[in-house]
C-alpha cells in the first residue's frame, strides 16, 4: 500500500512538470488515463492529499496560480538524489504502461545493480565495512578487499562503490560488477568522515576516475552536428560555449583522467583538443597507436 501511494505522489508530480501547468480537471483526465486510477476519478480532496505528501517527501512546491487556476512547480532545492528518484520511479511507471507494445521498448541492462547494490546501500546506512572479492581488469588474480563504503555513483550504466579502502589506507572506487562474495561486518563499524563530500571529491572530475592533478584548462573545437549533443549532455558543470560560424569552441575546467581521454576519442573527428599541450599529446599518441593497427 505505502508503495502504491508513493506511486501516485511520483505519477502527480511527473505529470505536473510534463505540463508545465495544468488545471485539476486536466490532471484528472490524465489520471483516469492512468492504470493507478483503476478507472475511477481523483476526488479533490484525495489530490490535496497526494499534493501534500508529495510536497513533503520529494522536496518539490506544487503551486496554483489562482488567476488561472493552474498548478505548476516552483523551483527548490529538491537533492539530486530526489530528482533521480522522481524521475526513475515516473520512468518505470511510464515503462508499465506499456505492455501493449512491449516489444517497441528497448532497454539497456544494467547487471551492476542486481546483486549487490542493495547490501551495499544497507552497509552504508548503518555506517558497517565490506568485505568482498575483487576482480580488477588490470590483474589476473582475485584480491579480498575491506571497505568503508561512503558513496555509491552510477556511471555510463555501471555502478561503483567508493570508499575507504582498511588495508591501502586511502579512498579507492570499485565497479560492483567485478565484485563477488561481498558481506557486511556488523561487528566493525566505521565514522563517516566529518566535512566528506561525494559532489567535491568527483568536481573535478568526468566520470569515475580521479587523481590528484591540478584541474587544467580544457578547449575542444567541436563540429556543428557533434555540438549539438554536447549542449544536450555537458560533459561537465564548468563547461562553456562559444558559437562560431563551422563551429562551437567548448572550454571546461576538469583533471585529465583516464575516463576524460577515453570520452575525447570516443568523438573521433567530431572535436579536437586545443588545450592543454599535454592533453594534446595523449591525445594524438592514442590515435597513432590505433593507426598502427590497421596498417
Amino acid at each position: 500500500m505505502a508503495r502504491d501511494l508513493i506511486n501516485r505522489y511520483i505519477w502527480l508530480i511527473d505529470t505536473i512538470r510534463r505540463y508545465g501547468r495544468i488545471t485539476l480537471d486536466e490532471i484528472n483526465r490524465q489520471w483516469l488515463r492512468s492504470q493507478l486510477s483503476d478507472g475511477k476519478p481523483l476526488p479533490r480532496r484525495t489530490f490535496h492529499h497526494y499534493r501534500n505528501d508529495a510536497e513533503q517527501m520529494f522536496g518539490v512546491n506544487i503551486q496554483c496560480d489562482r488567476s488561472t487556476y493552474e498548478y505548476y512547480i516552483e523551483e527548490t532545492s529538491q537533492s539530486a538524489l530526489q530528482q533521480w528518484l522522481v524521475d526513475s520511479t515516473a520512468l518505470t511507471d511510464t515503462l508499465r504502461d506499456t505492455s501493449d507494445i512491449a516489444g517497441r521498448v528497448v532497454l539497456e541492462n544494467v547487471p551492476s545493480a542486481r546483486d549487490h547494490l542493495a547490501t551495499i546501500i544497507d552497509a552504508m546506512r548503518q555506517n558497517h565495512r565490506i568485505r568482498f572479492s575483487y576482480r580488477s581488469y588490470t590483474r589476473s588474480q582475485h584480491s579480498m578487499v575491506e571497505l568503508e563504503p561512503y558513496f555509491v555513483k552510477i556511471f555510463k550504466q555501471l555502478w561503483y562503490v567508493i570508499g575507504h579502502n582498511v588495508g591501502d589506507k586511502r579512498i579507492k572506487t570499485y565497479a560492483l560488477d567485478r565484485m563477488s562474495s561481498l558481506v557486511i561486518d556488523a561487528d566493525r563499524q566505521f565514522e563517516y568522515p566529518q566535512g566528506f563530500s561525494p559532489q567535491e571529491f568527483f568536481k573535478d572530475c568526468f566520470g569515475i576516475t580521479t587523481n590528484q592533478n591540478e584541474p587544467k584548462r580544457i578547449v575542444l573545437r567541436v563540429e556543428p552536428t557533434q555540438a549539438k549533443y554536447f549542449r544536450a549532455l555537458p560533459l561537465h558543470p564548468s563547461q562553456q560555449e562559444v558559437v562560431h560560424d563551422r563551429y562551437s569552441i567548448f572550454s571546461y575546467r576538469m583533471r585529465l583522467t583516464y575516463d576524460l581521454r577515453e570520452e575525447l576519442l570516443s568523438h573521433g573527428s567530431a572535436i579536437e583538443v586545443l588545450e592543454p599541450a599535454e592533453l594534446k599529446v595523449l591525445i594524438r599518441e592514442e590515435l597513432r597507436k590505433a593507426l598502427e593497427q590497421y596498417q
